[in-house]
This record gives C-alpha cells, sequence and structure tokens, in this order.
C-alpha cells in the first residue's frame, strides 16, 4: 500500500536526524594525493564524489552526510585550482584528472567504487568509466552533458567549435578583474535557487584560478564523449533538471529529450529529471537526489 503524507513525512525526519548524526560521528581525515585534495568520510561502501567547475568539496557534504545512514564512505574531491586549491601546471587538465583519480582507486585500493561526479566532476567520471570500465562500479552523473560544446549549436563539433571555445579563453584570461568578478556573479544566479549558495558559487569562483577555469572549459567545450560512452559498462544514473534554463525556453520534455540524445550510447543508462532543481541539484532538490543515489546503490547489478 502507498506511504501516507504524514508516514513519509516521518520517513524523511528519520532520515534527516540519521544523516546528521552519522555526520557528527563519523572520522573524517584529508589526505593529499597527487594534485588532489581527497576527505574520507565514515566506513562502508566507497563512494568518489567529485564536484565541477570552479567548485568546492563542500559541493557534496550534505550529500555525504544523509547517506552515512547506508554505509557509505565518502570520497570528496577537490580539484587543484578551483575554489581556492593550490593550481597545477598541465597540458590536460581533464586527462590528469581523470588519470589521478583512476590512480587513487587503484593504490588505495578501493574495490570498485560508485563514482558521482556533477557538471565538470560529471565530465571526468565519465572519462574514468571510458578508460578503465572494470574499476567502477556504478556512475551517479550530476547535471552532465556528453559534449557540453552542442550547448552553443545543435551542429558544432568539437572542431568546429574550438574558435569560439578559445574566445572564451581569451575572456577568462584578460578580462579586467571587475568584469571578470561581475560575470561569475551573473552566472551564479543561474546556478542555483539558493542566495546562500548563490554567494558561496561567487567566493569559489573569485578564488579560482583563471588559467585552470579556462583550460578545463576549453576541453569540455571540444571533447564530444558522445560516440565514446558504448564503452561505459558500469551502470549508469544521470540526474538532470531543467528549471534553471526555463527563462531560455528550455522545457522539462525539450530537456529530457537532450539528454536522451547525449546518452543514447550508453547501454540501460537512466536518466531522471528534477522538477525543482537548477544546475546544484544537491541543493536544489536534496531529498529528491539522496533519494535517487540511496535508491540506485540499493539497485543489485544487471547479471551478464
Amino acid at each position: 500500500m502507498p506511504q501516507s503524507r504524514p508516514a513519509n513525512a516521518l520517513r524523511r525526519i528519520v532520515f534527516a536526524l540519521t544523516a546528521l548524526f552519522a555526520a557528527g560521528v563519523a572520522q573524517a581525515a584529508t589526505e593529499r594525493f597527487q594534485d588532489l585534495s581527497i576527505e574520507v568520510v565514515g566506513q562502508g561502501r566507497p563512494v568518489l564524489m567529485i564536484p565541477g567547475l570552479n567548485s568546492g568539496a563542500d559541493t557534496w557534504r550534505e550529500t555525504c552526510a544523509a547517506l552515512q545512514a547506508d554505509k557509505v564512505q565518502c570520497h570528496i574531491v577537490q580539484f587543484p585550482g578551483l575554489a581556492g586549491a593550490p593550481p597545477i601546471k598541465t597540458a590536460a587538465y581533464n586527462d590528469a584528472m581523470r588519470d589521478e583519480l583512476l590512480a587513487y582507486i587503484e593504490q588505495r585500493k578501493l574495490v570498485r567504487p560508485v563514482v558521482i561526479g556533477h557538471s565538470l566532476g560529471g565530465f571526468v567520471a565519465l572519462k574514468m568509466g571510458i578508460a578503465k570500465p572494470q574499476a567502477i562500479d556504478k556512475l551517479v552523473i550530476v547535471d552532465t552533458l556528453g559534449f557540453l560544446g552542442s550547448l552553443y549549436g545543435p551542429t558544432l563539433t568539437a572542431e568546429t567549435i574550438r574558435p569560439m571555445a578559445e574566445g572564451m579563453r581569451a575572456i577568462v584570461l584578460n578580462q579586467p578583474q571587475a568584469h571578470y568578478f561581475r560575470g561569475i556573479a551573473v552566472t551564479a544566479q543561474g546556478m542555483t535557487a539558493s542566495d546562500d549558495k548563490v554567494a558561496l558559487l561567487r567566493r569559489w569562483g573569485e578564488a579560482s584560478d583563471r588559467a585552470t577555469t579556462a583550460q578545463a572549459l576549453v576541453e569540455m567545450m571540444t571533447t564530444d564523449l558522445r560516440p565514446e560512452l558504448d564503452k561505459v559498462k558500469a551502470p549508469t544514473l544521470v540526474l538532470a533538471g531543467w528549471v534553471g534554463g526555463a527563462r531560455y525556453g528550455a522545457t522539462r520534455e525539450s530537456t529530457l529529450a537532450m539528454f536522451k540524445q547525449h546518452y543514447a550510447k550508453l547501454d540501460g543508462v537512466r536518466i531522471e529529471m528534477s522538477q525543482d532543481g537548477y544546475h546544484f541539484l544537491m541543493w536544489d532538490d536534496p531529498q529528491w537526489l539522496q533519494d535517487q543515489v540511496r535508491g540506485f546503490l540499493a539497485e543489485p547489478k544487471p547479471a551478464g
């Protein structure tokens, strides 16, 4: 029988209290691994949590706390050069992050962890699944497309969009600080429905290294993962939002169709749409996202 509304409300309260308690008692330790900073929270099934462009590890703080009741050990990642972390020099930032995370899994002897990534973090998580399909148990991809460049025109390719991407790099690197920070503020307004989180995104963006931001962005714009997604063998859950794009004419149906097109080659992928979340679904629609992740982690893997 369906649960009553009071029962559902009570269940959510219990989950929230359990998560808060678990967050208070969980052992957390932050370590450096190559260029990464990784905080380990809790005991149990290993889950890597990767934030997005210009984002801090705290993107995943509440989600990690909520999952502690499910015996999850969070490995919360901070990428270099973003949200105040020291930058590095590399010609291929996203590939470097992919390789370092795969090395972390191997060297820390994490047996087929779950990998959850948001935005840029989801892009890197997909690259991990393509490069080493057997290293990952499940993937959760949060509001990430297989080819960011397609947002600028449906007929653009990874090569034809390169001049535009390089033009955006020049803007990021050469704008006066006041103009650049104003752009960060405008962008943050469309990323989340929470005023407090908008302020946090502004701080993170201003603290991010411009060269790192530009390099990661250009690589995302000029890399089309769609043809390679058939190499991903991990069961994959894609969580997407459309409300933030409604002002530009996006609808739930059009956004879902776009995500289906991007993930058409990923066998068995499941795509779920938030009704309330902007880009930062873990903040705007936290109970929905946590329930989606919790249910997905509990599902048995398909046979074969």
